[in-house]
């Protein structure tokens, strides 16, 4: 299987960054539809990681590592269909949009104008799909679904701020080190590989993804979950945020642009 080296997937991701600034500069439409379906595919790895990874209770009652490999086994498919299809991904954009910065193709108001938008439009396809073809659709109304998806959308919101941070740093660090992975590959099967093997470490790994929370927390709340909206924004949301941008723009995007970009 033929890979790229190093120095051609900083090269791509240039090219990577410059389009999606040209487009969150231009093309508002289709911008908007590119971000709106990202977060319906995470949305949509979140119901399947969640069917799945909760539809055991027998045999992951003691087993509880088995039913954290099933949901990370499935949950992946959200970014495997943002990176082969196309699709514009907050987290994966915090990564994606370093590299042509650190060569001054344009400024860090573009980023932010880009981020800003791409998470917006991520919670827009995220609910609609989570109340329209989740909620709408019973597919958690009954246990074990529906005593899980409270059970996870309570715990997200019971952490600290500063662990969550951390959890947020840890789960983009993986979900940008799978585009990485996915941008060295030069066949079908290398991207899905890529994409698959770091976010199910993640998944597996309890760490916290503010796109996937805006399907967990929304739907734990559809079904009744005690939680306030205000309380979920500050305790989760922000600092699940702050940690992904962290953990894509400088763990994964400044850290690979300095290594293969820096000249000797």
């Amino acid at each position: 299987m033929s890979i790229n080296t190093p120095k051609e997937v900083i090269e791509s991701a240039v090219k990577v960054g410059i389009n999606k600034i040209d487009l969150s500069s231009g093309n508002y439409g289709k911008f908007a539809v590119l971000s709106m379906l990202a977060g319906v595919y995470i949305a949509f790895g979140g119901i399947l990681s969640l069917v799945i990874g909760f539809g055991f209770p027998e045999i992951t009652a003691n087993n509880p590592s088995l039913q954290k490999l099933l949901s990370g086994c499935m949950f992946p498919i959200g970014l495997i269909l943002v990176v082969i299809l196309g699709a514009e991904l907050f987290t994966g954009n915090n990564a994606l949009l370093i590299p042509a910065y650190m060569k001054k193709h344009y400024g860090m108001w573009p980023i932010l104008k880009n981020w800003g938008l791409v998470y917006f439009g991520n919670l827009v396809g995220a609910l609609a799909f989570t109340y329209f073809l989740v909620y709408q659709c019973g597919l958690t109304a009954s246990d074990p679904y529906h005593s899980a998806i409270i059970k996870v959308a309570e715990a997200k919101v019971s952490m600290s701020w500063g662990m969550v941070f951390l959890k947020g740093i840890g789960a983009n660090w993986c979900v940008c080190l799978a585009v990485w992975l996915a941008l060295s590959s030069r066949s079908f099967v290398g991207k899905m590989l890529g994409c698959w093997l770091p976010v199910m470490a993640f998944v597996a790994l309890g760490y916290e993804h503010s796109i996937a929370n805006m399907f967990f927390i929304p739907l734990g709340m559809m079904e009744g979950a005690n939680i306030d909206i205000m309380h979920a924004i500050n305790t989760s949301f922000v600092p699940a945020t702050l940690g992904n941008i962290v953990g894509g723009a400088l763990f994964v995007g400044c850290a690979y642009g300095y290594i293969n970009l820096t000249k000797k």
